[in-house]
């Protein structure tokens, strides 16, 4: 006779399978996992995981989502209740990395796989916009205390680009003989204050300099 599963084991087996399948998509991309290879890690039957997911590309949307829910919590806790802007974004600049590298698994479902974000998913879609709106409306309220006199939607994405870019030359290993990561990230983060604050911008749309 089948054994009946209750809430808690079908709780228990999702986050085990998606456990597992952030490791894989991280370590072998979306077109190294199969359904199959998945099943055999948890110790079950090849059609077991349909029965919790739609297909492998549910279950990364899935799990993907997930890890933007875990990264826009930790940016948000970082800088909660502190209201100079300044230094939401320095905190939000340090949770930021600190994430990224103790979390590299996540981080690499999230940015560095071939694999369009899903924003049609339900749950992957929100998540998303959720982590990059968090980092761009920290911009934005840089320009509206007037402390950057530059498009906060540029400076924001440009911000993000930058320590983006630091944390994949940490985690390749080129930085071994270079300056250290968290200098780097600070020198970006003071540098574009600098130059956001000494009022040099981008022209105006339509206008010409």
């Amino acid at each position: 006779m089948p054994r009946y599963l209750t809430e808690q084991d079908i709780t228990d087996f999702r986050n085990e399978l998606c456990k597992v399948a952030t490791e894989r998509f991280a370590k072998h991309g979306y077109e190294g996992v199969t359904m199959r290879q998945l099943a055999e890690a948890l110790g079950c039957s090849p059609k077991t995981p349909y029965r919790y997911f739609k297909d492998k590309a549910d279950i990364l949307a899935t799990v993907r989502a997930q890890a933007f829910a875990k990264f826009a919590d930790t940016l948000e806790k970082a800088a909660e209740g502190v209201k100079d802007p300044s230094e939401r974004g320095r905190l939000t600049s340090e949770a930021y990395l600190a994430f990224a590298l103790e979390n590299p698994h996540a981080y690499r479902i999230m940015f560095e796989l071939d694999t369009p974000v899903d924003e049609s998913h339900p749950e992957l879609g929100p998540q998303a916009e959720r982590a990059a709106r968090y980092i761009t409306r920290s911009a934005e309220q840089l320009a509206e205390a007037g402390i950057i006199d530059v498009d906060p939607k540029l400076f924001g994405w440009t911000m993000w680009a930058g320590i983006h870019g630091i944390v994949m030359l940490h985690r390749s290993g080129m930085l071994t003989h270079g300056p250290d990561y968290k200098a780097m990230v600070y020198f970006i983060g003071l540098t574009m204050m600098k130059g956001a604050g000494a009022k040099i911008g981008l022209p105006s749309k339509g206008k010409k300099r």
